[in-house]
């Protein structure tokens, strides 16, 4: 029973920090003042934006079963489902961008932004779509090479969105988005250091 109840808070435990670090850049972005005068498109935008950033940090955790009750095939399957959302909150993140300000999208996507953040967000969002393509194609190329492929656009679409998110003062707060942008990249960089010996060691941990 002890022992039981100490798995349980530790499992308890680590869903809360994963929910703090996603939850309190999304309240304070928000209800930043900076949207007092802004219209629902971009308000949308700005929050499908922060919202992308969150399932960055639960991608790699639910690809490699480190949250509890989601170990082998389960946290596969939810890594899939959150995939899709990934693609949706971009999706939504550059419509409302789109509506709000045309020509500054035009100009992200050319390359011809004079910020510099556009640049990175741009890479970060082609990565993404290069991502579920390859999640579609997936049958059709050989397991070693499409995690090779897999893990390496992930790298790119995690430092490519830590560097669009860090580059931008608007309304996310300064010390949570320094936060949540620090274990993006934690979590992308350990999947990254040796995705198919651990993807193997799941597997075989869950019959899978």
């Amino acid at each position: 029973m002890i022992i039981t109840e100490k798995l349980r808070l530790r499992a308890g435990l680590a869903w809360a920090l994963v929910a703090l670090a996603i939850l309190l850049p999304l309240a304070l972005a928000a209800t930043s003042p900076l949207l007092a005068w802004r219209g629902p498109a971009y308000i949308i935008a700005g929050l499908a934006g922060v919202v992308a950033m969150a399932m960055l940090l639960l991608q790699p955790l639910f690809a490699l079963g480190w949250l509890p009750g989601l170990a082998g095939r389960r946290g596969r399957r939810v890594h899939r489902w959150t995939g899709a959302a990934l693609v949706t909150a971009v999706i939504i993140h550059v419509a409302g961008l789109w509506l709000t300000s045309p020509p500054d999208v035009i100009d992200a996507l050319l390359f011809a932004s004079p910020t510099p953040f556009s640049a990175w967000g741009v890479i970060a969002m082609w990565a993404v779509f290069a991502t579920a393509v390859l999640a579609a194609l997936r049958r059709r190329l050989r397991p070693r090479w499409w995690r090779r492929l897999h893990t390496a656009l992930a790298v790119v679409i995690a430092a490519g969105s830590v560097v669009h998110a860090l580059l931008i003062e608007g309304t996310m707060e300064t010390v949570s988005k320094a936060v949540l942008c620090a274990l993006v990249v934690a979590a992308t960089l350990w999947v990254a250091a040796d995705p198919g010996d651990r993807a193997g060691r799941n597997r075989a941990q869950s019959g899978g």
